[in-house]
């Protein structure tokens, strides 16, 4: 069974290849993505790499996790699931989607002016 597992803490100079050449140490890797800004392309630290099996994850997990990879102390864990809300975005705290809620305004009272 397939485990994806999350790298954070990553050198923005870190590129997928290096990732991939790193855990392949631990095990079988399926795949490495690095995350990336949409508009400027720049890697915002973070990864995903979907390890081969569960006994693959956890080697990579015991063996690269605090290790220093380009001058930084990576942290390799178990990626957690999406939420099911398909979150993120604009104003997220409105149910996702970049939902706004209408604003209103309360009377404050205080002199009007004509």
């Amino acid at each position: 069974m397939e485990v994806k597992l999350f790298i954070g803490n990553l050198s923005f100079a870190t590129k997928e290849e290096d990732l991939r050449a790193l855990l392949a140490q631990a095990g079988t890797v399926v795949s490495a993505d690095l995350i990336k800004d949409r508009s400027t392309g720049e890697s915002k630290g973070f990864a995903f790499v979907v390890m081969g099996s569960q006994a693959d994850a956890v080697k990579a997990t015991q063996m690269f996790n605090g290790y220093s990879l380009d001058d930084r102390e990576i942290k390799v864990g178990t990626a957690r699931e999406r939420d099911a809300s398909g979150g993120g975005g604009y104003n997220d705290r409105n149910g996702g989607n970049g939902s706004r809620r209408p604003v209103t305004h309360k009377n404050r009272g205080g002199a009007r002016r004509y």
